[in-house]
């Protein structure tokens, strides 16, 4: 694969829907492109309104970064390396629940944002997104 395709980005938020309704939990999952542009979006019956925006935010940090926001979080703790960087690209989030979407040779293709739930409910939506 070397495009994440409309497709792709549907069947992957099924594997995330499937595995919050697994978990009880509404969710929120944003799939984005390599740019971190939305692709797909999906909000499930009940989920809260405020995660939407957090995770389109999460995928975009993913993608624009190339790895998982919480990574980002590690850096931009007071005194770190990235302090302050959420500020930047319109917002970013940096904790976990976006995870970056790699094609079978290591590229990021897309990312994946998903909340609604606690912090590991939401990276283990995401990890299902990329199945």
């Amino acid at each position: 694969m070397t495009a994440l395709t409309l497709q792709d980005a549907i069947v992957r938020a099924e594997a995330g829907r499937a595995r919050a309704t697994e978990l009880g939990v509404a969710m929120n999952i944003a799939i984005v492109d390599a740019s971190g542009y939305l692709l797909h979006f999906s909000r499930m019956d009940d989920a809260e309104l405020g995660p939407v925006d957090i995770a389109i935010k999460k995928a975009a940090t993913a993608a624009l970064f190339r790895r998982p926001s919480a990574a980002i979080g590690e850096d931009s703790q007071p005194g770190g390396p990235l302090y302050n960087i959420e500020i930047t690209n319109g917002g970013l989030v940096s904790f976990g629940g976006g995870l970056p979407i790699a094609d079978e040779r290591g590229r990021t293709i897309g990312a994946v944002g998903v909340s609604g739930g606690t912090v590991p409910q939401d990276v283990t939506v995401a990890e299902a997104c990329l199945m």
